[in-house]
């Protein structure tokens, strides 16, 4: 059958018939939005927007990097109510094509580790305005200002594109991308969407790396496939070959559908609750091919390791802009990847909720 014509489910029947997560557990956590204050960061957004902070004439500094159109500006202040615009950020190595900074890492001396989607400049499929993106690495030495590129670490298997699609944006790739390091500093996940012509590899999927390998990412990225971590290979030519990875979230309706109808989640952004002392996932979901914002969900898991243990989605918003995120409101920590049991619940650069997180009872 085509994903069109599958049997109508409710979500959270299709995720535990198809056995990617556990019966029950969706139940464990909860999460509402509360109506506050409006706040909007200093720059424009279009896509997930990393925060760090550093200490900067003996003041601990939030930082914000917020990416449009394949630009870069960081922002700074005290507070997330209080930021500034601060720098327009450049890239001082030979960049191809449109970044988008979506995740940032700190190491212990300051150093920034990055990772971006990354939409190159050739045209796909001989269609313009498409194209298939990718992700890759890039490292600041001066507190975010500058960065050198670090190569693409992950990338779509090679002919997956779907040239003939009703999709506004994409013919294929993956990209979208959150990144979280482990509670031990060992391994640096990766949650990203993919945009395969094949509807069995669309969806949400995850990927991992040592930190040790930070400085030196290519081919050090393995993908989830079910059970087992795959990483890529370099064929006889040269050229390095990545595997296709099983979503923990798969569409239910294909982005490439003749139809015109999408069901798919899209855009993760993953942080460390300090409260729950569980990872939570904020997602997208769409509708259609042109990007139709469904609504907004929440999903837990108590492990980075096991990506089967990730919950049903549950939905917290009807509707809404894309990139769902929260920032932390603790000073000197809260970022986007730690929050505590209330943070800044942030669309598309705007925030106009407090995302409260509860424990089962």
């Amino acid at each position: 059958m085509t994903p069109s014509r599958r049997p109508t489910l409710t979500l959270a029947a299709w995720l535990v018939a198809f056995g990617l997560v556990p019966v029950g557990f969706a139940e464990a956590q909860q999460a509402t939005l509360q109506k506050t204050s409006r706040i909007e960061f200093p720059a424009p957004v279009d896509s997930n927007s990393p925060a760090f902070w550093q200490r900067i004439d003996g003041l601990d500094q939030l930082h914000v990097v917020n990416s449009f159109d394949g630009r870069r500006q960081m922002s700074r202040g005290p507070t997330v109510n209080q930021l500034a615009w601060a720098h327009q950020m450049t890239c001082t190595t030979e960049c191809d094509g449109r970044r988008w900074l979506e995740a940032i890492l700190q190491d212990v001396d300051g150093t920034l580790y990055g990772y971006y989607h990354g939409e190159p400049n050739w045209i796909a499929c001989d269609a313009p305005g498409k194209t298939a993106p990718r992700i890759g690495a890039a490292r600041s030495r001066d507190g975010g200002y500058t960065w050198e590129d670090l190569g693409v670490v992950l990338e779509a298997p090679a002919d997956t594109e779907q040239c003939e699609t009703l999709n506004d944006y994409f013919v294929g790739g993956i990209g979208d991308v959150s990144v979280i390091l482990d509670e031990r500093h060992v391994d640096v996940y990766f949650f990203f969407s993919v945009y395969s012509r094949h509807p069995s590899q669309q969806g949400v999927a995850v990927g991992r790396m040592l930190w040790a390998d930070r400085d030196a990412p290519q081919g050090r990225v393995a993908v989830w496939d079910a059970g087992v971590w795959r990483y890529p290979s370099i064929d006889t030519a040269g050229v390095m070959r990545y595997p296709a990875a099983h979503p923990v979230y798969p569409a239910a309706i294909s982005w490439h559908d003749p139809s015109g109808r999408v069901d798919a989640f899209w855009g993760p952004s993953v942080h460390w609750n300090t409260y729950l002392e569980q990872y939570v996932m904020l997602l997208n979901r769409s509708s259609d091919s042109t990007w139709t914002q469904e609504g907004v969900y929440v999903a837990f898991s108590p492990v980075l390791d096991d990506p089967s243990r990730w919950s049903v989605p549950q939905k917290i918003l009807k509707g809404g802009r894309w990139y769902s995120q929260v920032l932390g409101l603790e000073p000197g920590s809260g970022t986007d990847t730690v929050a505590g049991q209330v943070a800044r619940f942030f669309n598309e650069g705007v925030s106009e909720y407090v995302i409260v997180f509860q424990k089962a009872r």
